[in-house]
């Protein structure tokens, strides 16, 4: 039985000052300029031309959410934003919070698209932002290769010859697979400038002779080939339920007797009211695409059903769906 919430909690809920404050450090970069050593703020606001007061009270709250250290006049990077938040570090996630600032406007927003139901954007920032997609696609690609490798050996693709990724980003699930079964060759499919990211991470996996790049648009154009299995991977919520139903029809007619589509997403629960991160991402998606919204593992099965796949289940709940032809 959950808690009832306080006027505190609600407050809390209402709050968005530390999100943008931190937002606002990694825009500025103000955690690269402190990597290293301990600083006053006049020798910070000096190196990054900025206000020295502004920077201060700036500088103040983030010591308050424990993303730096205060001694003395002197202000440092906690372990976590030396490791998170200083640009070269190999596990920085700056990029990805930048992505989320770039759509602090969209956010703001969310009245006028609930009244109305139009989403403030046309285009996904990948489209709008190239180079930015491509330095998040880089994140999410350290991000998701752990869950590559689990998610790989779960499925159990021993005897798969040929797997089609589509909309595989990155190519972190193509390159996963590969490892975890060296008879297994994949062909990821994107956006062109997305595959100038994919080239690069498949030429350093070594991998350049079992994963195919074929570049496009997956609801225009036509999948080489046929295959063994077919994965689809976090790639739903960007477009509304009948476009989905098309492309699984499509994914279907590129597929052998006995082939395998896996859809893997974000999915609400019946009731669309848990899980309570998805109901929040939902929220995001209606002001951030077009005409993406989050749906329930119920309505992935139907479209799976009217493309004629056989043993539609659940691999796991409000995450995974896969299909037989």
């Amino acid at each position: 039985m959950p808690r009832e919430l306080s006027l505190a909690d609600i407050f809390q809920i209402g709050y968005y000052w530390e999100t943008k404050i931190l937002l606002t450090a990694v825009s500025l970069d103000v955690f690269s300029v402190l990597q290293g050593g301990a600083f006053t703020v006049n020798q910070v606001a000096e190196k990054m031309s900025v206000n020295a007061r502004a920077l201060e009270l700036l500088m103040n709250a983030l010591v308050a959410m424990r993303i730096l250290n205060h001694s003395g006049k002197e202000f440092s990077n906690t372990p976590v934003a030396d490791k998170h938040l200083v640009k070269g570090s190999p596990d920085y996630v700056g990029h990805l919070l930048v992505l989320h600032d770039s759509e602090w406007n969209h956010w703001g927003q969310l009245e006028e698209t609930v009244r109305t139901g139009r989403s403030p954007v046309s285009q996904h920032v990948f489209e709008t932002q190239p180079e930015l997609g491509a330095h998040v696609l880089t994140v999410l690609d350290r991000i998701g290769r752990g869950s590559g490798i689990g998610l790989a050996q779960r499925l159990q693709l021993h005897g798969v010859e040929r797997m089609l990724d589509v909309g595989g980003g990155a190519g972190t699930n193509a390159i996963a697979f590969c490892r975890a079964y060296p008879e297994l060759t994949a062909t990821v499919f994107d956006l062109p400038q997305t595959l100038k990211v994919t080239k690069a991470y498949v030429e350093k996996a070594g991998l350049s002779e079992r994963v195919t790049l074929q570049a496009g648009n997956f609801h225009q154009d036509e999948f080489d080939g046929v295959y063994d299995v077919a994965l689809m991977s976090d790639i739903l919520h960007y477009q509304d339920g009948p476009t989905n139903a098309a492309l699984v029809e499509k994914v279907y007619r590129h597929l052998n007797e006995g082939g395998r589509l896996i859809i893997k997403d974000r999915f609400l629960d019946r009731e669309r009211t848990s899980p309570a991160w998805t109901t929040a991402f939902a929220v995001h998606i209606l002001v951030n695409t077009e005409h993406g919204q989050c749906f329930t593992i119920d309505e992935a099965r139907q479209w799976m059903d009217q493309a004629g796949f056989h043993h539609v289940e659940e691999l796991e709940p409000c995450a995974m769906v896969q299909g037989s032809k």
